[in-house]
This record gives C-alpha cells, structure tokens and sequence, in this order.
C-alpha cells in the first residue's frame, strides 16, 4: 500500500495500527457474502445432507471468498480510511498536515 495517496497526497498510514479494524469490516462482508451464497445456494439448487450438495456449497464457498479476499481487503480497507479522513474538495490548496501519529521505527514492524 502507497505511503500517501497518489491522487491527493494523503497520508493512508495515519497511525500505527489503523488498520486492524478493517479485519471486522471484511469479517462482516465475508459473512453477509456466505449468508448469501448459502441462501442462493439453498433456493437453486437446494440443501441435503444425504448428497453432499451441502459440503459442495462449503467448497464452492471457501474458493470464493478466497479468491474475492484481496478485493475483500483492498474494499475494506477504503471503507475503514473513509470512515475516519473526510473527504476535502479543495485539497490543491490545502494539502494534508503530518499530523505526527507515526512512528516510522515502527512501522511494518510485526
């Protein structure tokens, strides 16, 4: 991920750990995804125990979040920074301040 945004120059690390609530945004879109497909799942095709289709369902599942994981994270991630840096329309003439919340010894540091 950029260090600042490419289009306005926005600072997208403003502290660290920042990110960690993403992980619950894409949580609930994993779940409200498998809630869905389950539901489509359950109306087109069905559900029995007894033919497997349940355990297709759960492997149709499991590849599909897996692979929708990075959009999973990119989106959540957009959502979680939006939530938090209000959008300024006049940003050429008041381009963001350093607010100093980082702490570059730190960061990436895992």
């Amino acid at each position: 991920m950029y260090t600042n945004c490419v289009q306005c120059g926005q600072p997208t690390e403003i502290e660290v750990g920042f990110y960690y609530g993403t992980s619950y945004v894409s949580y609930v879109f994993g779940v409200a995804l498998s809630v869905t497909t389950f539901l489509l799942w359950w109306l087109i095709i069905g559900v029995s125990f007894t033919d497997n289709r349940f355990l297709y369902w759960i492997a149709f599942n499991t590849l599909l979040l897996v692979g929708l994981q990075p959009w999973l994270m990119r989106f959540s991630r957009s959502l979680w920074i939006s939530w938090f840096v209000s959008y300024d329309p006049h940003w050429r003439e008041n381009p963001p301040e350093d607010l100093g919340r980082t702490n570059d010894a730190q960061m990436n540091n895992w």
